[in-house]
C-alpha cells in the first residue's frame, strides 16, 4: 500500500472517468488510485472493470452525496494521505509530488490544494477553488483568483504558496488521521460547502491549510450538478447558513446571522426580478430547511471556533468594484 491514495468519488460520471482517469493513472505512479461509486446507473463500474483493471473500486449501495459518499468510502481506505479528486479533473505531470512533500515537511498543516484552472479556458482559474479559498466576515466564499462570479486570468500572480481558509473539494490532499479525528464531512450538507465546513473545523483544531501552486490541475466544474440547477442554488444557500450557525464564534453569530439572512433575501429578490423564479424559490426553501435543522446544527457547534477573515467582500465587490483578490487587503503568509 502506498502512503497516498487518490480517491475519486463518482456518480454517473462514466464519460469523465473515460476522459480523465488516464491522466490520473499516468501522472500518479506512487499513489493507489481508487474510485468510489455512488450507486451510478450509467455503467461506470462496468467501464472501470473492463477498461481500468488496475483501479481499485468501492461500490456504495446508494448515492450518499459528496459528503456521505466520501465518509463511506474512506472507511475502507487506510493510506496516510488522501487526495479527494473530482472525476472531472485532469491532472498534470508531477502534480502530486509537491503536495505530498509539503505535508511531509510541515506537520502543523492538515491539508493543501494545487492551483486549479479551468479545463475549458486553460488560461483562467476555475471557480471551485482557484488558488486557495477564503471566507469573509459573513461566510461568503471567495478565492485567490475568483470573487463571486468574477474569475481572473492566471498571469502567475498567485504563484506563491499561501495559507488559506479552505481547500477545494475538487482537489484536496488531507491527512487521513485528521479526517478521521474530525469525523470527516458533515453529511447534513450532502454536497456544496462541506469542504469549507471541514476546513473551518481543521483551523479551529489549531491546524493549517496551504495552497501549493507548484502543482496544477484542470477542472471542468459542474460535472455532477450544473450551475443552472435550482437544486445547486438551494444547497449553496442552505449550507451557507448552516456553515455560519455551526462554526461562527458565539459572540458574532447573533449579530452576523440576521445580516446574512437579509442579504440572501436580496439575492432571492434579484432572482425573481430577473425571471429566475425557480432559483428564487430555491433560496426560500433553503432558509426554511436550514432553520428546521437549527437545533441539530447548533448541537454540532465548535466551542473553540476560528474566526473568518475580517473583510466585507460584498461591500468590496459590489460597492468598491474590487473584482480581483489582489485588490483586497489580505495579508500573505
Amino acid at each position: 500500500m502506498s502512503k497516498t491514495a487518490v480517491v475519486i468519488l463518482n456518480f454517473n460520471g462514466k464519460n469523465y472517468l473515460e476522459r480523465f482517469l488516464p491522466s490520473v493513472l499516468k501522472h500518479s505512479a506512487d499513489a493507489d488510485i481508487i474510485v468510489a461509486d455512488n450507486a451510478s446507473s450509467d455503467g461506470s463500474l462496468d467501464l472501470l472493470n473492463h477498461s481500468f483493471p488496475k483501479v481499485q473500486t468501492i461500490a456504495l449501495k446508494q448515492n450518499f452525496g459528496f459528503a456521505g459518499g466520501y465518509n463511506e468510502a474512506l472507511k475502507n481506505v487506510d493510506n496516510e494521505y488522501i487526495v479527494l479528486l473530482n472525476s472531472d479533473v485532469e491532472v498534470t505531470e508531477n502534480w502530486l509530488k509537491p503536495l505530498i512533500q509539503f505535508l511531509e515537511r510541515n506537520q502543523d498543516y492538515a491539508a493543501c490544494q494545487p492551483k486549479i484552472k479551468d479545463f475549458n479556458r486553460p488560461d483562467y482559474f476555475e471557480y471551485a477553488g482557484a488558488c486557495g479559498g477564503f471566507i469573509d466576515w459573513l461566510g461568503y466564499p471567495f478565492c485567490r483568483g475568483r470573487i463571486f462570479d468574477e474569475i481572473e486570468k492566471d498571469h502567475g500572480q498567485y504563484d506563491n504558496e499561501q495559507d488559506i481558509f479552505w481547500s477545494s473539494g475538487a482537489c484536496m490532499v488531507i491527512r487521513k488521521s485528521v479526517y478521521s479525528e474530525l469525523k470527516g464531512f458533515d453529511e447534513d450538507f450532502f454536497a456544496h460547502m462541506e469542504e469549507i465546513d471541514l476546513c473551518w473545523r481543521i483551523r479551529s483544531a489549531g491546524l493549517k491549510i496551504r495552497a501549493i501552486p507548484q502543482s496544477t490541475v484542470f477542472h471542468v466544474g459542474g460535472g455532477t450538478l450544473s450551475k443552472s440547477s435550482p437544486f445547486k442554488t438551494y444547497l449553496n444557500f442552505r449550507n451557507g447558513l448552516s456553515l455560519l450557525i455551526k462554526n461562527l464564534p458565539g459572540n458574532s453569530l447573533l449579530f452576523k446571522l440576521p445580516i446574512r439572512i437579509f442579504l440572501d433575501w436580496v439575492a432571492a429578490l434579484r432572482f425573481l426580478l430577473s425571471g429566475d423564479e425557480k432559483h428564487s424559490l430555491a433560496v426560500i426553501k433553503s432558509h426554511f430547511h436550514a432553520f428546521s435543522m437549527f437545533l441539530s446544527t447548533i448541537k454540532k457547534r465548535n466551542l473553540t471556533s476560528d474566526s473568518p477573515q475580517n473583510i466585507k467582500v460584498v461591500w468590496e465587490f459590489f460597492w468598491k468594484r474590487k473584482s480581483k483578490f489582489s485588490e483586497l487587503n489580505i495579508k500573505s503568509n
